[in-house]
């Protein structure tokens, strides 16, 4: 249950909150990785994002309210990733390697934009958070403010952390041309996105006239049940395949990618078919004629 002094914020000054929280966690995490330095973009991007999670989580418990850290996954990735094209330039050229670091750095702002986006419109300010964190201070053997350090912020900082490192990778590497490798990265980048677009676009329209019960099963959701996190580790694979492009002995780095499919599978998908299956009754015909991740391509 939110305090209850949050019941007196509007949406308008939620959002005023918001944007003041996320522009100090920013610039101070981007502070943090610059007096580390560029010869240590990973130790920086680490340090960085564990400072701005410190302080949201801090926010939060003053607001009341988990859901002032939505934002972080989808803004923190995207604004190192231009840091990145920025300060690591080769000198007196612009190599294939910067073609690299430009190309990731547009790739996660628009994944990023894209995400806070569909953040901020379903959002409604902070009388509202995210149904998932009250499940969890109902259910967890711990505290409020426990739970919201575990689950809400500290593994998401763990998780994303590991799947931001490949953009420190390629960010310094230079020695390698922008070849075919970073152009399938690219595509797999962009397909992420508009999956998530066109899944979220189709959910809007399902909520805006769904009755108790029914079951969203057409569009992308009628050929995969969970398109949108499809589409978003579609996006973490991507890096993947940049990062192999840099520098193909930083595969290792692929732990990122992987850390974020096991937690879809293992926590986000069971979670939202769980209560699928308790509250819409046609759920179990929708489940099983209809994929659980990779589409079916033909009806």
């Amino acid at each position: 249950m939110n305090s209850a002094g949050t019941s007196s914020w509007t949406r308008s000054r939620s959002f005023a909150l918001i944007l003041a929280l996320y522009v100090i966690a920013v610039t101070g995490a981007l502070v943090i990785a610059s007096i580390i330095g560029t010869d240590h973009p990973a130790k920086g991007l680490i340090w960085g994002y564990g400072a701005s999670v410190a302080f949201l989580y801090i926010a939060s418990q003053i607001v009341g309210n988990g859901s002032t850290f939505d934002a972080w996954w989808s803004v923190m990735p995207p604004s190192f990733a231009i840091w990145f094209c920025l300060v690591l330039d080769d000198p007196g050229q612009f190599s294939g390697a910067d073609l690299r670091r430009l190309a990731v750095a547009v790739c996660a702002t628009l994944w990023g934009i894209r995400l806070t986006a569909n953040w901020a419109i379903g959002w409604t300010g902070l009388d509202h958070e995210d149904w998932r964190y009250r499940m969890l201070y109902e259910t967890a053997p711990m505290p409020r403010w426990a739970v919201s350090f575990t689950s809400v912020h500290l593994f998401p900082l763990i998780v994303v952390t590991l799947g931001s490192i490949p953009m420190a990778v390629i960010a310094s590497h230079s020695g390698r041309s922008f070849g075919v490798l970073d152009v399938l990265a690219v595509v797999i980048a962009l397909t992420g996105v508009a999956l998530q677009q066109f899944a979220d676009l189709d959910l809007r329209r399902f909520n805006r006239t769904k009755q108790p019960g029914d079951v969203l099963n057409t569009g992308l959701w009628s050929r995969s049940r969970h398109p949108n996190y499809l589409g978003e580790m579609c996006w973490w694979w991507s890096l993947f395949i940049f990062v192999l492009a840099a520098n193909p002995r930083s595969w290792w780095a692929g732990v990122g990618a992987l850390a974020m499919t096991v937690m879809f599978f293992a926590a986000s998908i069971p979670i939202a078919e769980k209560r699928s299956a308790e509250r819409r009754p046609g759920w179990e015909t929708y489940k099983a004629n209809t994929p659980m991740v990779l589409p079916r391509l033909r009806k």
